[in-house]
């Protein structure tokens, strides 16, 4: 199969991956309530933070992201670099949008990391390092999801990578997207903070 013609295979490799739900997986594995009967009824790991297992927040966090690493990485080694890119995008649409949960899955920053991951580990610690600053100043934990993901295709520009820089902008619009809702409470002053007690 060309490189071309795989590209299609490579978007539907990356869906199957990043639809994987870890965090409902996870906390039903463990006992907890319906996930999206908690919080936002998101299936990230901010939610799974929602249920007091910091433990099972963070294996949502490294399975979420890992998957989007997998994706590329598998796509990438079979097809070669585009079909990693289409791949990418594949994974974050099926962790976004994934069919087994009629289309309502996660808001998507775990698996942008491990996407930056897979095509561009460099591009992945600025996103972390943007977001660790950005949280530490602000204190808010989708602020500083935002900033990063804006912050990111323009490096990713800056330093030649034109390509994944559009991919990375078309993320960012989707991130974007998916957190509309915390966008309007951010311009409300009713989000959440960082370790903020309810």
């Amino acid at each position: 199969m060309g490189s071309e013609a795989f590209l299609p295979v490579a978007l539907i490799i990356g869906y199957l991956l990043g639809s994987i739900p870890f965090g409902l997986i996870l906390t039903r594995l463990a006992g907890t309530q319906d996930l999206r009967s908690i919080g936002s009824g998101n299936i990230g790991a901010t939610n799974v933070l929602r249920t007091g297992r910091k433990g099972l927040a963070a294996a949502t966090l490294l399975g979420d992201a890992l998957k989007g690493t997998a994706a590329v990485i598998i796509a990438g080694t079979l097809g070669g670099p585009n079909a990693a890119m289409v791949a990418g995008l594949g994974a974050f649409l099926g962790h976004l949008f994934p069919v087994w949960l009629k289309f309502r899955g996660g808001k998507g920053v775990a698996v942008y990391i491990g996407i930056l991951i897979g095509l561009f580990w460099p591009g992945a610690i600025f996103f972390c390092l943007v977001w660790l600053a950005t949280a530490f100043a602000l204190r808010y934990s989708s602020a500083a999801a935002l900033v990063a993901s804006v912050l990111t295709p323009i490096v990713l520009w800056a330093f030649g990578h034109s390509a994944l820089a559009a991919l990375f902008a078309l993320l960012t619009l989707l991130l974007i997207y998916m957190h509309r809702e915390n966008i309007k409470r951010l311009q409300a002053g009713t989000e959440s903070k960082i370790g903020a007690k309810k």
